[in-house]
């Protein structure tokens, strides 16, 4: 077998053939884990990423051959369920990934597992509950004074002993808060826009807003910012009509025909956006990587989601080009001082370089402070009881950044990553979404 590391040659990731009969043969699958996981034990320079790693490491070290052939593979599971496919050891780490000979793709492989395990198990009632945001997002913003009631439970510690005991929901996990007027209530752009918008560096100068479910139903006054923020640079920038969840939480549990179906919902809207000359964009990164890879992956051969691939953006990565193109308005009315800014795993893995940083920077007397690790959140695996602690122990790095720092504002672009990190720091209260923080820069 090849010695060889890395490779001349970009990273590039396959089609998950997730419609194939043989990605579905369970010895099939156990076959090529015992593959990839040798190779891994054999390198290990992954241990520091997530607990996927250690884990696989401390079941091979206890083995009686200490090799992965000692390991049972009723075990390999283990290493599937600390895995939440931040897709860091694909981007940062392994030197195996394709087009290396060893075809290494560990977040999609965890992925066929997970899938494999959905498929017989149907999942947990706590998983398909936290994983169904547009249901959850739905029912409980239809309670009166949710903002006030349900919320406020949320923070009480008996309420959130009998969340832990009945649910699994860790009691020390922050919560997010839901509003009765969401996002898509309150959404309403001014119009002073141009409507003959220039088009430069690949955008149109017209943007169609993809609000997510954490946008739509936990901050919704993030949309007033994008609003403020994209029309003072003479950006148009309007509402998707319709929406469903993207499919990011339906993935990382494995439930593949739930992506599927969410999918038939949503590419239809956003490919007639296309069409009708509109970028799209979303507060959320992964989100937008769920547009920009997943669905590509899990689709490859359909022309709709290909042009939604090709029409979607990071927002700051929108901005950014719009600047390379001279259209940026840099009349800044206030600095931000020291700003520690955690980048978003999922905004990493778009391989579109710092572009969150790069605006900010623009700022007068400002100064961007990236910290390119892992917050450990997930989505679901900060608030999980089983996962709870080693979330807060993947966090601690970051947090310790932030913290010797002690910065004026502390950043990310995925609120929920925000969110947790500024609950463990001792110096800082909250996280904030960089667009609020350009907004604050214009004075808007």
């Amino acid at each position: 077998m090849s010695q060889r590391e890395g490779s001349l040659e970009a990273p590039t990731r396959h089609p998950i053939p997730w419609q194939e009969d043989h990605f579905w043969d369970e010895a099939d699958l156990n076959h090529e884990l015992e593959r990839v996981y040798d190779i891994c034990h054999g390198c290990r320079r992954c241990v520091s990423l997530c607990d996927a790693f250690p884990t696989l490491f401390d079941l091979v070290d206890e083995s009686e051959t200490m090799e992965v052939d000692g390991v049972d593979v009723a075990d390999y599971g283990k290493v599937v369920d600390q895995c939440y496919m931040c897709d860091l050891c694909y981007m940062t780490k392994c030197p195996y990934v394709p087009p290396h000979e060893w075809n290494i793709d560990f977040p999609h492989l965890m992925l066929r597992a997970k899938a494999q395990t959905y498929k017989k198990t149907g999942g947990r009632f706590r998983d398909n509950l936290l994983t169904s945001t547009d249901a959850m997002g739905k029912a409980l913003t239809l309670i009166p004074l949710v903002d006030v009631t349900t919320n406020a439970l949320n923070k009480t510690g008996l309420f959130r002993n009998a969340l832990e005991k009945t649910l699994g929901v860790h009691r020390d996990a922050p919560l997010p808060e839901y509003h009765r007027k969401t996002l898509r209530k309150r959404f309403n752009p001014t119009g002073n826009a141009p409507q003959a918008t220039q088009a430069l560096e690949g955008t149109t100068g017209k943007v169609a807003f993809y609000a997510t479910c954490y946008g739509n139903y936990t901050t919704p006054d993030l949309g007033d910012d994008f609003i403020k923020v994209f029309e003072h640079n003479n950006i148009r920038i309007e509402l998707v009509p319709k929406e469903a969840c993207c499919g990011m939480p339906k993935l990382e549990l494995g439930d593949l025909d739930a992506v599927a179906k969410l999918k038939e919902k949503n590419i239809p809207v956003l490919a007639r956006l296309v069409d009708e000359g509109f970028d799209l964009i979303a507060p959320i990164p992964s989100c937008v990587l769920m547009y920009k890879q997943e669905l590509p992956l899990m689709f490859p051969n359909d022309p709709d989601v290909l042009k939604v691939k090709d029409a979607f953006f990071d927002p700051f990565e929108y901005l950014y080009l719009r600047h390379k193109g001279g259209q940026l308005n840099l009349d800044f009315k206030a600095s931000l001082g020291d700003i520690s800014y955690q980048v978003a795993c999922h905004l990493r893995v778009q391989n579109i370089g710092n572009k969150t940083r790069d605006v900010l920077s623009l700022v007068p007397e400002t100064a961007v402070h990236t910290i390119e690790r892992c917050s450990g959140h997930d989505g679901t695996y900060a608030v999980k009881k089983e996962t709870r602690d080693k979330s807060v122990k993947i966090a601690r790095p970051v947090v310790k950044q932030v913290d010797t720092k002690q910065p004026q504002h502390f950043a990310s672009d995925c609120p929920m990553a925000a969110v947790h990190i500024a609950n463990l720091a001792e110096s800082v209260d909250l996280g904030a979404h960089p667009m609020t923080l350009l907004r604050m820069a214009y004075g808007l």
